[in-house]
């Protein structure tokens, strides 16, 4: 049950976060001329794509990467609340997004991984006889 709740976490941030970095950067708050929409989208929108298949599929090992992708918007955000005081709010709204993905994908990597037998840490080998 635990690790099904985290998952929905991850995924509620997940495409929430996909569906706001749309609407940011399309109506919210458009590229000034001279920036290219296509550039914007490629740098905020394509992250979240490679993640996709494995978020859909319960991929533990995607999670646990994602999770790493959930740290480029979070960096993004603090950037934004701290430098353009005319976005801050918008920042704030990617912050809680970004931190909902990265906390769902770290747990359930965790439990899901436990519950598959999965491990990162080293098998002890047992000490042999001197």
């Amino acid at each position: 049950m635990q690790t099904q709740t985290y998952r929905k976490i991850a995924q509620l941030g997940y495409f929430s976060l996909m569906a706001y970095v749309l609407m940011w950067h399309l109506w919210l708050s458009p590229p000034p001329e001279g920036i290219s929409l296509g550039l914007m989208l490629g740098l905020w929108f394509v992250p979240l794509l490679f993640p996709l298949r494995g978020i859909l599929r319960g991929n533990p090992y995607t999670y646990a990467w994602a999770s790493f992708i959930s740290l480029w918007y979070f960096l993004h955000s603090l950037t934004i609340i701290v430098a353009d005081e005319n976005e801050r709010w918008l920042a704030v709204v990617e912050l809680l997004l970004a931190s909902t993905f990265f906390y769902g994908c770290v747990y359930y990597a965790k439990y899901r991984g436990r519950e598959l037998g999965l491990s990162i840490r080293k098998p002890k080998q047992p000490k042999s006889p001197k």
